[in-house]
Order: structure tokens, then sequence, then C-alpha cells
């Protein structure tokens, strides 16, 4: 059985691979226009001060997202 965690709960240096996205509309555009699609590796980079917003790397670039929107993205940890 695969194990399953929101992004936002993926440890500092860690990886996992996208499951599904709960969000919906104009958010969930934006996650897949930044290319978290299924099946795509996510790695975490870093936490700002206050834990929020996250760095993220994906496909060869660095995105940000608040937490509240990454609790939105179901992965799998590698």
């Amino acid at each position: 059985m695969v194990e399953k965690i929101d992004l936002s709960q993926l440890p500092v240096g860690r990886r996992g691979k996208v499951i599904s996205l709960q969000a919906e509309g104009l958010i969930r555009s934006h996650l897949l226009d930044l290319g978290l699609i299924p099946d795509t590796v996510v790695e975490v980079i870093r936490r700002s001060p206050t834990g929020d917003p996250i760095a993220y790397g994906i496909r060869g670039a660095i995105i940000a997202l608040r937490s509240e929107v990454s609790r939105l993205i179901t992965v799998s940890p590698l």
C-alpha cells in the first residue's frame, strides 16, 4: 500500500511523487500550470523562518507555495 501525505507534511530535503490534487477552480489550474500533475516528483527545498511559504523544487524550477495550498496536494514520500 502506498503511503499518502499532504505535500505540506513532507520534511525539508525529502522528495515525494504527486498522487492527486484536491484543489478546484483557479487554484487547480495554477497548480497544473506549474507542472504539479500526477507522477511528478517534488522536493522540499526550504521553509521560510515563519514556516510559510515553503519552497519546492519541481521540474528544474523552484516555486513557493503557502501551506494552505500545499495541503491540497497529496504525495507519496520517496
